[in-house]
């Protein structure tokens, strides 16, 4: 399940182009990572007079699949939420590629690059699943009513939506859900509508992607194939920043790990250094290792 925080319901490329941290001394702060895709410094979200997030600061190395953990309430998915700008931040700052994007709506935050999904599948259910994925990509002509009428532009419309149609049959293909092509979004399993929603969200073309709970509800053989098709875009050069509460899936996938706790970072580090934090497995795993 989700953070038990204060939450909205908020308003929701593909392989055609597939392409105080709270950190303990010794470790790799945020500034010593390579290149920085993500970097929040001193965020804080309050929600009257709760804290939800409390001066949170971390960063995620480009190309790099990093997980952020914690228990329920720490935090985790009001953070994301005030990345992608469904919360406006109550204080503190998000770059994305070293561009200053606090407060940004939802739309200009995606059409940076930075796109995200949700713990539930948000796809549009009475369509099916190859028009869901011919809805996503920006920049289309046709959603000008202009273009589609006048003859002079009607051809760059045809033209535009030959080639989007194009990219999407890749996709399907590339996430091996081709053969669902004219099913209605409504009617797939759980695991599927997850698959439908990343490979959605490739189409809008990002550079990173943060996902929330992607394999909750997902069938062990399709949580395997979420986690190779993860993994290929990661080779890509694809960056991912993935809550997620299935604590051996993080250890073996992420290269990084950030933890949350009451809404601060509590630290950062290696899927080893994770391991071993006594202040980790009294937080998040309740004294057990």
């Amino acid at each position: 399940m989700s953070d038990t925080e204060v939450e909205t319901d908020p308003e929701p490329s593909a392989s055609g182009a597939m392409r105080d941290s709270g950190a303990v001394e010794g470790e790799t702060g945020p500034e010593e990572l390579a290149d920085v895709s993500l970097r929040i410094e001193n965020l804080r979200k309050e929600f009257g007079g709760i804290v939800a997030v409390d001066d949170a600061s971390f960063a995620v190395e480009s190309g790099t699949i990093t997980g952020l953990i914690g228990p329920n309430g720490a935090g985790k998915s009001t953070t994301f939420n005030c990345v992608t700008g469904v919360y406006e931040p109550t204080a503190g700052t998000v770059y994305f590629e070293g561009e200053d994007i606090t407060g940004l709506a939802p739309h200009a935050v995606a059409n940076k690059g930075l796109v995200r999904t949700f713990q539930i599948a948000r796809e549009l259910r009475e369509m099916t699943v190859l028009e869901n994925l011919m809805l996503a990509p920006k920049g289309q002509r046709g959603e000008a009513l202009w273009r589609s009428l006048l003859p002079f532009f009607r051809n760059e419309v045809v033209e535009q939506e030959t080639e989007i149609l194009e990219r999407c049959w890749e996709t399907l293909d590339f996430f091996e859900i081709d053969h669902l092509a004219d099913e209605y979004a409504k009617n797939l399993s759980g695991g599927q509508r997850k698959l439908l929603e990343l490979a959605r969200a490739l189409l809008t073309d990002p550079e990173m992607l943060l996902l929330d709970e992607p394999f909750a509800g997902v069938n062990p053989s399709l949580e395997e194939r979420l986690l190779t098709h993860i993994h290929d875009l990661q080779e890509e050069g694809y960056t991912f920043l993935i809550v997620e509460h299935d604590m051996d899936l993080i250890m073996q996938h992420c290269e990084r790990i950030i933890v949350m706790h009451q809404g601060k970072v509590l630290t950062e580090g290696t899927p080893a250094d994770i391991r071993s934090d006594e202040e980790v497995i009294e937080a998040y795993l309740g004294g057990e290792v």
